[in-house]
């Protein structure tokens, strides 16, 4: 049974399966019948599906709100993908909306026969809609634009006047023209017009208006005749025709809105626009045009005006994507129908594919026999959903198509009319996925059933309206030896490139074998097996001849310019170091990032740096680290034989990953490369048709590059790794997994004293080796931790010793970083501090000792543990203390300090040690503050001793030196431990109290001594003066009490004795002056002072403990007899009253010079202590010396009083 008899209805029946909704009226009567015929095959075999039956349930419902009331909701927005039938659908609606004749049957009556609306609601709405007076606008709006129209702002409303205008039988190109025709059919004056200027003329009206300018003269001269305008006001007229043309939408609107007004009886007009969305694209400006032009419609007519547009996209993607505020044409186009992929394959199956009784029972029977077969033939794998058969009725149904056809050739409609149809008959809709399949079966009409349409067949129903870029590599290929060597006119290998042309920009599938071979599947009884191989034949073969590029399991149809761009892509030169430096990226940034390899012991406490290396080349400069990973590649030319390969890792310390022999990878990165050089060499030719190409060749660049890490990986997946000689044997699967373990290996095998680290260490702990929680706690216990460890470090340092130097904390940390070992530097931290805190090393930094004693504990961690100490601070073995050293220093210590040290530690002895004795000598400085020329106490010498003695001990910073300097002098810190303590007991008992008693007697006795001739006094003061001289008179100063007392009892009575002649002598002075004073003018003045004075000096006499202040007291009572007589005088002279003028006129009383006068103490005169007279010489010499002093105070007009 062959296929074209299993049909219901005719496959090759002409069948009308593009609408193009701006079809022409026709002129002759054929062109009349035969759009006539269409338009009734049009809607008589209109399939009403389920989907469209609730689409013209809203449409009718809103639509009759317009006409029973008012809406300003007066936009439909009809939306669905290329060729799902959204023309179809506008036309229908239009022709419904109009209700013509069609074939002299009412549109509506069609749809009531046709029983095509089942719900008689909706069936009255239309009818409704079909009685009321409606003028039907339908167009397709790219098409009626003017090419350059959509630059202009008011592109929009331009096309609709021009629309609307030519409904009215007014001319559409020309809105001049238009306006001058409506003018006269208001004036009632259009058809006497056109009479006159076809008579003036010969030509006619409507074929001349649309080129006014050349019939200016007719034109003014008609309109003159007519007498609507005189000839200059038409010229006027004219020369503005030639002008551009501009309406706002406002004043569009109220002429729309004046139309429906004179039409009167509730008329309507509606504008069904075609295509609108792919017209208005990224313009927001024309955006903006149909959202104003909907909007004041609305506005002005109430509902009586409708705007019914389509677009592939819904009205809320293609308003998001104009970026501005759409919301208010959003509100106008309320009424929002969308058209699925279901709707289309519903007509489909419908209108073509629908089968008579015999073929269904045909098809079901070979569906029960091959099902398995049909299912197993058929098979995508991109993980793409794809509908294929799924029972014996949707077999039959769709027979002989495969279900995922219809998506796909939608998508392919779709994706040919973006990017490869050649203008405009795609964009007017010349292919439906009506005609589509329609075509398509019709090319196997003639097959048995059995026959399935492969996909390749879909390419000729749509083969003229593709671009000729795509179509000439078609061609080209059939005319190729290679490709078509028979010159057949169907020829396989041209066929598969067909198929990858169609679906090379859909997303919806991938172009690999086994989906180009399920896409080339024609019969049931496929051979899938054989059919592959033909497939993988054919595909080489493009591929060589450059039709077609392989991209990682992909095969990308080429057009000409991107062939042209290819063979410049592989011309591009790629050094081999360029492909090794990619696959090192791919690896060790993508694939495997083991920059550093974190071993898992102590909780990754230790990362080791890892050389990267491929082929033998560094994938970074300056890696010389101790392990390496090497990548042996197909492309390295290197030796791979296992033994080798395990050599190589044993003696290079290295993990070795031997790639397979599997180039893949290598051919996706070349191909990478190539197009990356491309792009940047030719980065400066900006021919426009390359540009698109060149965007692509970046995508491609990303697939590759991300083809070869997929390749690479699975390489490294299958790969052989060697580590330490030997092969790894694991059970891991992803590469980071088995290369890890590998170099886990390595890192066990390089370090393997890693492990003497058994505790964990941090900062923390190295604070508390310094402090008395000088253990690390683990588990709750208090162990010994890391011992292997220092005694590795303890030794290292012994080994650097023995060679008479030095080591830093820099070259001790390399020495533990490094292998065998691999500590980090917390470690090597942590065992410094401990080697030094338990004495077994010493620290220097700048040439000066390192200990407890002259660095505080937060300075020696500052040390260990800060990065700019590494180089400064250097190390050596310490050389402990003696015994007897030790046990001088604790018995020193005990002695002198009163302390006992317990501890054995060198540096915790000399620490204490010279804690103390800094405390020894700050007491000593104290005391010795003390000593004063005038306080002469005891011990000062064992004072000064000591401390020179104690600086000498403290100048000693290295503990050895410190304990040798302890046991050197070790008798003389115990002599000066037995000196010091009386003197402390002296400064700080009663002792220094009586001391200095007996010091201020002594004071007193040196003073007085010349007047003391007393001999007891005399031997008591030697008493006293022997002990207080002593060099230590500790045991003697207890004796000093009663020898003061003794001495102080003598020297009072020694006081009273000579006392009275004193206080004789000052009560003599002071008799004498007030002898004086007595009668004088100044008695009252000055008297009470004097007698104060020689109180106070009486007093002075009586209460003095000195012999000699004593005696001086009779010089100060005769010094001060002289100052007040003298002073007696001046105040006397003062109060004296001068003589009284003489006023009887005589001469003048002589004036009487008053002398001055002058005390003088016969003591000031006489200067010696006593006269020796033996002879009358003896007596002239005394009084001549006394004449001499007596003629010096002699002065002129003054009296001179000696006092005796």
């Amino acid at each position: 049974m062959t296929i074209k008899n299993i049909f219901e209805k005719k496959i090759d029946r002409d069948i009308r399966g593009v609408i193009k909704v701006d079809k022409g009226i026709g002129t002759t009567e054929t062109e009349i019948s035969e759009k006539e015929a269409l338009e009734k095959q049009e809607i008589e075999e209109y399939v009403v599906t389920n989907e469209l039956q609730k689409h013209f349930a809203t449409f009718f419902y809103n639509y009759k709100k317009g006409i029973v009331g008012n809406t300003d909701k007066m936009g439909v927005w009809i939306s669905g993908f290329f060729g799902s039938g959204k023309s179809h659908f506008l036309k229908t609606l239009a022709h419904l909306l109009a209700n013509k004749d069609i074939a002299q049957k009412k549109a509506v009556d069609y749809f009531k026969d046709g029983n095509k609306i089942s719900d008689s609601m909706v069936l009255a709405d239309i009818e409704l809609a079909a009685k009321t007076s409606t003028d039907v606008i339908l167009f397709n709006v790219d098409s009626k634009g003017e090419s350059s129209g959509k630059q202009s702002k008011d592109a929009i409303v331009n096309v609709f006047l021009r629309a609307f205008n030519e409904m009215q039988g007014f001319c559409g190109s020309e809105p001049f023209i238009a306006d001058l025709e409506r003018r006269l059919v208001d004036e009632g004056k259009y058809e006497e017009f056109i009479s006159i200027f076809e008579n003036g003329t010969g030509s006619s009206w409507i074929e001349e208006r649309n080129s006014p300018i050349f019939i200016q003269d007719e034109l003014c001269s008609s309109l003159s005749n007519v007498g609507v305008m005189s000839e200059d006001a038409a010229r006027n007229f004219c020369e503005k025709a030639t002008e551009p043309y501009s309406i706002s939408i406002e004043d569009f609107a109220k002429m729309v809105q004046t139309y429906i007004k004179k039409k009167g009886n509730n008329h309507h007009v509606v504008f069904l626009v075609d295509e609108i969305g792919q017209y208005i694209a990224d313009d927001s400006k024309l955006m903006l045009n149909l959202q104003t032009v909907t909007e004041d419609l609305g506005t002005a007519c109430k509902g009586k005006v409708w705007v019914i547009v389509t677009s592939q996209q819904d009205i809320d993607a293609v308003t998001k994507t104009k970026g501005n505020d759409f919301s208010k044409i959003q509100g106008r186009f309320d009424t929002r129908l969308s058209l699925s992929s279901a709707n289309a394959d519903e007509v489909i199956k419908k209108r073509i594919l629908e089968k008579n009784e015999i073929g269904t029972q045909s098809l079901h029977i070979l569906y029960d026999e091959k099902a398995t077969e049909i299912k197993n033939k058929i098979v995508f794998n991109d993980g793409i959903e794809k509908k294929l058969y799924s029972d014996r009725v949707n077999f039959a149904c769709v027979y002989p198509f495969v279900p995922y056809q219809f998506n796909l050739s939608g998508s392919v409609l779709t994706a040919i009319r973006t990017f490869s149809s050649s203008g405009k008959h795609m964009a007017d809709g010349e292919r439906s996925l009506l005609a589509l399949f329609k075509e398509s079966a019709m090319s196997v009409k003639e097959e048995e059933i059995g026959a399935i349409v492969p996909f390749h067949m879909f390419y000729e129903p749509i083969r003229e309206f593709i671009d000729h870029s795509h179509s000439i590599v078609i061609k080209r290929a059939s005319d190729n030896e290679y490709i078509n060597p028979n010159h057949e006119e169907t020829c396989f290998t041209v066929n598969v490139l067909k198929v990858l042309f169609m679906i090379k920009y859909v997303k919806e599938i991938k172009s690999n074998v086994d989906n180009v071979t399920s896409l080339m599947v024609s019969h049931v009884n496929e051979d899938r097996l054989e059919l592959k191989s033909k497939v993988e034949d054919a595909l080489k073969s493009l591929v060589r001849q450059t039709y077609v590029q392989k991209s990682g399991e992909n095969f990308v149809f080429l057009t000409n310019e991107e062939q042209e761009i290819n063979r410049a892509v592989e011309a591009q030169a790629i050094d081999p170091a360029e492909k090794t430096a990619k696959i090192s990226e791919l690896i060790f940034e993508s694939i495997c990032d083991i920059k550093r390899y974190k071993h898992s012991a102590l909780n990754g406490r230790y990362s080791f740096n890892i050389n990267q290396i491929v082929d033998d080349k560094p994938y970074k400069a300056s890696q010389t680290y101790p392990m390496s990973l090497k990548i042996i590649t197909p492309n390295s030319g290197e030796s791979t034989d296992e033994i080798t390969l395990r050599l190589l890792s044993g003696q290079s310390n290295s993990v070795v990953v031997a790639l397979p022999d599997d180039r893949a990878f290598l051919d996706e990165i070349t191909m990478a490369l190539q197009i990356e050089k491309f792009i940047r060499v030719d980065s400066t030719n900006g021919v426009t048709k390359y540009e698109q190409i060149k965007a692509d060749k970046k995508n491609e660049l990303r697939e590759h590059n991300d083809n070869a890490k997929l390749y690479l990986e699975e390489s490294l997946s299958n790969a052989d790794i060697y580590v330490n000689g030997s092969t790894l044997q694991t059970s891991a699967k992803d590469p980071t997994s088995k290369i890890n373990e590998a170099i886990g290996k390595l890192v066990s095998n390089t370090y393997h004293k890693l492990t003497y680290i058994d505790t964990p260490t941090n900062e923390n702990d190295i604070n508390n080796i310094f402090s008395k929680q000088n253990q690390i706690a683990i588990d709750g216990m208090n162990v010994n931790p890391n011992v292997l460890a220092l005694n590795e470090m303890r030794k290292y340092i012994s080994n650097i010793q023995a060679q008479h130097t030095k080591v830093s904390l820099k070259t001790l940390a390399n020495h533990f970083y490094a292998a065998p070992y691999g500590f980090n530097e917390a470690d090597v931290q942590w065992l410094v501090a401990k080697l030094f805190k338990d004495g077994d090393i010493a620290l220097w930094i700048n040439n000066e000792a390192v200990t407890t004693v002259n660095r505080t504990t937060q300075e020696i961690i500052k040390y260990i543990t800060r990065k700019e100490f590494l180089e400064k601070l250097m190390i050596e073995k310490k050389t402990r203390a003696g015994e007897k050293q030790m046990k001088a220093a604790k018995e020193i210590s005990k002695e002198l300090f009163g302390i006992s040290i317990v501890s054995d530690d060198d540096d915790s002895i000399m620490g204490d040690f010279f804690r103390y004795a800094n405390q020894l000598k700050q007491e000593i400085y104290i005391l010795l503050e003390r000593y004063t020329p005038t306080c002469n106490y005891p011990g000062k010498k064992t004072l000064q001793d000591g401390k020179s003695l104690l600086n000498s001990i403290l100048q000693n910073q290295f503990t050895i030196e410190f304990f040798n300097a302890v046991y050197a002098k070790h008798d003389d810190l115990l002599d000066l431990a037995d000196d010091y303590e009386p003197i402390k007991k002296f400064f700080k008992g009663e002792q220094i109290k009586i001391f200095e008693r007996a010091g201020q007697y002594l004071s007193i006795y040196e003073e007085s001594k010349t007047y003391i001739a007393n001999k007891k006094i005399e031997d008591t003061i030697k008493s006293i003066q022997k002990i207080v001289k002593s060099s230590s008179p500790y045991g003697q100063i207890h004796q000093l009490p009663d020898l003061l007392n003794e001495f102080a009892t003598l020297n009072v009575a020694l006081l009273t004795e000579m006392a009275e002649p004193i206080l004789k002598a000052v009560e003599e002075a002071k008799t004498r002056v007030f002898e004086i004073l007595k009668g004088k003018l100044c008695e009252s003045k000055l008297g009470d002072k004097y007698i104060n004075s020689f109180f106070e000096l009486r007093e002075k006499a009586k209460t003095c403990n000195n012999v000699a202040k004593l005696q001086n007291i009779k010089v100060e009572a005769d010094a001060l007899k002289i100052r007040c007589l003298d002073e007696i005088d001046i105040e006397e002279t003062k109060l004296t009253p001068a003589p009284a003028p003489n006023d009887s006129g005589s001469k003048p009383a002589p004036v009487v010079q008053v002398k001055k006068r002058k005390n003088v103490s016969i003591k000031t005169l006489n200067h010696e202590a006593s006269w020796e007279i033996e002879t009358a010489d003896d007596i002239e010499k005394y009084l001549s010396g006394l004449r001499t002093q007596l003629l010096k105070q002699l002065e002129d007009d003054t009296v001179i009083r000696i006092e005796f």
